[in-house]
């Protein structure tokens, strides 16, 4: 078996599920090579994936949670992104917006984003066809992360495209388009901190401006990279769940029939078996703080250790029948989200989004069939489909 889960190509119509049943098998702690780089372990199992997220001591997020190290001109002055610090510094940063973000005040936007959702769906219901990534799972994240921070629905849109550059694998691009994204969205983010500070509102990103760590308030550059986060990390579960969720339902048509025939009972276990099915997060790296046996291998301080969630989440020791969608699955410990202290922070909200998107969807569209062959979103990083043209009839 040719392991390669570097190459696009490997991923150009979802994840590499026979790679990863190899890997599984015979080599669940495997050195990858990397070219240009020096290398790094695949952890495949679910338990060893489990094990290295929650072990932030002996797994750093730090310098970055991506395979390729960061390049030396892409320094941010010092400043890190979230999901590139470790505890305490971690939770220290988490602790700014984690009330944002928990089940609760997620429960209280329920009836907002259930409207945001027929909002969408009454823009494409007539026309019976759509590209359904653009026009309806994009839609709803995209609308979400705007109105938390206090930015144009519309506005919303447009940085959604930029973070599907920024997820784009660099080969598959122009030179330099994921640097120029990025770039733009902080040059969009600046214009937001003018505006915000000029004429606070009740909204995340005027209390992210107004907070303090330590005693002191962010600073632009922190700003910015919260704001790139929370926009880039904030569509990604959801829009991807939703496209390629529906592309398992069209594919399992005794599974679509199952749900459909009980939706209101039986979506909540469903979005937790697409979760399972789709995994749109496809890795994070750590790095080993320390040497570490893991599975037998013997991991070296400074190495990479990379966990592939799409491969933890199809292991036959964790799930009955891992390669079979079951919607109706009793157990289902899936770790779409990851776990420990970097598990999602938005995944209460994007749950809600998840339901009400899928809801609306299945309650008014049927007779979904493609209308063009699928294109895959070309990255290592996050799996799902970039377009999907289908047809449809009105309920």
């Amino acid at each position: 078996m040719r392991i390669d889960l570097l190459s696009p190509a490997s991923f150009a119509s979802g994840q590499p599920h026979a790679q990863f049943d190899w890997l599984r098998t015979n080599a669940p702690v495997q050195w990858h090579d990397e070219p240009g780089g020096k290398g790094f372990w695949a952890v495949t199992r679910h338990g060893d994936v489990w094990a290295v997220d929650r072990d932030f001591e002996t797994y750093s997020s730090e310098p970055t949670i991506m395979i390729t190290d960061p390049a030396s001109e892409m320094g941010f002055g010092g400043h890190k992104m979230m999901l590139m610090m470790d505890p305490p510094e971690h939770t220290a940063f988490r602790k700014l917006i984690r009330s944002e973000f928990t089940e609760p005040s997620a429960r209280l936007r329920q009836g907002r984003i259930q409207q945001l959702a027929r909002q969408i769906v009454d823009a494409v219901i007539d026309r019976g066809e759509c590209d359904f990534v653009d026009q309806i799972a994009g839609e709803m994240p995209s609308f979400v992360i705007a109105e938390l921070m206090g930015l144009p629905l519309e506005d919303g849109r447009e940085l959604y495209k930029l973070t599907e550059i920024i997820h784009t694998a660099p080969e598959a691009l122009p030179p330099g388009a994921g640097g120029q994204a990025v770039m733009k969205m902080f040059e969009y983010g600046s214009r937001v901190i003018a505006e915000k500070r000029a004429r606070p509102g009740d909204d995340l990103a005027s209390r992210l401006l107004a907070c303090e760590v330590d005693g002191r308030k962010l600073d632009d550059m922190e700003f910015l990279l919260f704001f790139l986060l929370l926009v880039d990390a904030g569509g990604d579960t959801t829009r991807n769940l939703l496209s390629g969720g529906l592309l398992a339902l069209m594919e399992n048509p005794d599974q679509y029939a199952w749900l459909m025939a009980d939706l209101d009972a039986r979506l909540p276990s469903a979005r937790e078996e697409l979760l399972r099915w789709t995994s749109p997060v496809i890795y994070m790296r750590r790095t080993a703080t320390r040497d570490a046996v893991l599975a037998g291998q013997a991991i070296r301080a400074g190495d990479k250790v990379v966990m592939y969630f799409g491969s933890a989440n199809r292991d036959p020791a964790v799930f009955d029948r891992p390669d079979v969608l079951d919607l109706s699955r009793p157990e289902n410990p899936q770790i779409a989200f990851g776990t420990g202290p970097h598990g999602c922070l938005g995944q209460h909200i994007a749950r809600i989004e998840i339901d009400a998107m899928l809801h609306e969807v299945l309650t008014r569209m049927t007779d979904f069939r493609l209308a063009a062959p699928v294109e895959w979103l070309a990255s290592n990083f996050i799996s799902g489909p970039k377009a999907m043209p289908i047809r449809f009839h009105r309920r």
